[in-house]
């Protein structure tokens, strides 16, 4: 008899219409005979705070659990968290986007029941993301140090600028006197990196971006990598402090820290339907290449057209 398939479920604890979105995949699982692993803290939100009858199930405790795949209930920022918690386990995760852009997490609740169809006949594409490791000089990072999106160095506490030297393999490329600095994977590169003028790169890229966050020169632009590249950074502050944020979760370091960001050893596998398109995505989401005047003269010459 074959082995019934596990799921792991992960999301946030902020969003009421997770009461809609925990029963018809609670439903959808049971349907297909899939055990349900649930995050404690969701797990403890759904129950207590907007009352889902949730079925008995293993509850997740830490990192060390055992799964086929991985859901994430939310938006882009739960997908993030989600592939923290994956980690290393080379499973595939499946976004269902209950939050409001859903890049990452881009599959409908409302078809729940086809998407676990699609996964269980194989008709899912696996889509294979590399991932950014950041180490520090001292040894002493706290948080998870994997970033799916960017690594960004920040400023804190004051106005002032930091001074952030960058060497590529050894070799100086600039200081950058600037709010700070952000390393971008292909995944990240539509992410905070787009907000501050980086380029967009498309999935299977291998490139990591170099994007300053206002920068203090005109001559500062952003720029692609090799990710085989390892990048130092090296930070000085008038506060002898700094913020690092790993895909959003942040940390203090003090500026005699040097930071060495080289690509992981592993990739985040992220399940896509085969007929969506990137470029499609960017269109639909984020309008790329909308033009606001054509867009106002099509309206003008369909409706003048239909008076005739």
């Amino acid at each position: 008899m074959e082995k019934a398939k596990r799921c792991a479920i992960f999301g946030n604890t902020y969003q009421p219409k997770k009461c809609e979105a925990a029963v018809k995949l609670f439903d959808a699982l049971d349907a297909y005979g899939i055990v349900p692993l649930v995050d404690r803290p969701f797990y403890e939100y759904l129950k207590n705070e907007i009352h889902v009858a949730v079925p008995d199930c293993q509850l997740i405790d830490d990192n060390n659990f055992e799964a086929d795949f991985a859901v994430s209930m939310g938006g882009d920022g739960t997908f993030l968290t989600t592939a923290m918690r994956v980690g290393e386990k080379h499973i595939p995760i499946l976004g269902i986007n209950t939050g409001r852009l859903g890049f990452l997490a881009d599959f409908s609740l409302d078809d729940i029941m086809e998407t676990l169809d699609e996964f269980l006949c194989g008709q899912l594409r696996t889509e294979r993301c590399n991932v950014l490791q950041v180490e520090n000089s001292d040894g002493k990072m706290q948080g998870y140090p994997f970033a799916l999106n960017e690594v960004a160095v920040l400023k804190r506490d004051n106005s002032s600028m930091i001074s952030i030297r960058v060497d590529l393999n050894g070799e100086y490329l600039t200081t950058y006197q600037a709010d700070g600095l952000i390393v971008n994977t292909p995944t990240g590169s539509t992410g905070y990196a787009l907000s501050v003028g980086g380029p967009v790169m498309l999935p299977g890229c291998q490139n990591v971006g170099l994007v300053p966050v206002a920068p203090h020169g005109l001559t500062v632009r952003p720029l692609m990598l090799p990710d085989d590249i390892t990048i130092t950074l090296t930070v000085e502050s008038r506060s002898h402090n700094f913020l690092v944020a790993i895909d959003g979760r942040s940390e203090s370091c003090q500026d005699t820290v040097a930071l060495t960001i080289r690509k992981a050893p592993y990739q985040v596998l992220v399940l896509k339907r085969r007929e969506t398109s990137f470029l499609q995505t960017l269109r639909s989401k984020l309008l790329w290449g909308s033009d606001a005047r054509t867009s106002q003269l099509d309206n003008w010459t369909i409706g003048q057209f239909d008076k005739l």
